[in-house]
């Protein structure tokens, strides 16, 4: 729990806790573009080892670490497998927290969607069910390691649908951070930069304006009663 207190006229006001969010290591799809949002592919040989070291740089961050119940993972496998490899495996599953359905976007480059849908799409712009129904199916993806992987095309969420899911992933945490405990939700670049809008109480597209890489880490805080980025990208 953070020892820290607001001011020093009460000491049993307990300053609210941050919210840490790290998004997962190199998936081979990171690397080729394509759209990741449901396929539960895994980590990288390079991602494993990004995830190792986002560990260390958050040990040297919070030396304290994260109280039992404070730690968060996205249900799908590779941020499970980061924030295990980060040092956190204590995490409860926050479905809320998996990361933007892209729908018929899904297992696509950028360019592979524009080129089927006659348009210059984007995703943010745009989103998953402005495209051609008919790039809707289910089919399997054989990585590079030989694992094959189901891949479903759906209609998929709008951004509005996405940042729905992240307001009540932070209404899951808030009642902790209130009592003072620092948060980790391990997760997915995407979802983690619209979380990141909800927190500040701005429109959802404005996180197309927050670049988080592989296996970086962001602390969200609360400074004079605004909810405020404390770092980015780190």
């Amino acid at each position: 729990m953070t020892e820290n207190h607001v001011g020093s006229k009460d000491a049993s006001v307990v300053a609210p806790g941050r919210l840490v969010l790290l998004r997962h290591g190199q998936t081979v799809w990171s690397e080729s573009g394509q759209h990741t949002g449901r396929t539960d592919i895994p980590l990288t040989d390079t991602g494993r080892l990004q995830a190792e070291s986002a560990g260390e740089r958050l040990r040297s961050a919070f030396p304290n670490g994260f109280d039992p119940g404070c730690m968060f993972a996205s249900p799908l496998r590779r941020a499970r497998q980061t924030a295990a490899l980060a040092g956190y495996g204590d995490y409860r599953i926050l479905p809320e927290i998996a990361e933007w359905d892209y729908g018929r976007a899904e297992g696509r480059t950028r360019q592979q969607v524009s080129e089927a849908s006659g348009f210059a799409w984007d995703v943010w712009r745009d989103g998953p069910r402005s495209l051609n129904p008919g790039l809707e199916g289910d089919w399997i993806e054989t990585l590079p390691s030989g694992e094959q992987v189901p891949v479903h095309n759906g209609p998929g969420e709008d951004v509005e649908e996405a940042a729905a899911r992240t307001r009540d992933a932070i209404e899951r945490v808030l009642p902790l951070l209130n009592v003072g405990h620092d948060v980790l939700l391990v997760a997915h670049a995407h979802i983690l930069r619209i979380l990141t809008s909800q927190w500040l109480g701005v429109d959802p597209h404005f996180a197309r304006l927050l670049r988080l890489d592989t296996a970086h880490y962001c602390i969200l805080s609360q400074y004079k009663g605004d909810n405020v980025i404390e770092r980015w990208n780190c």
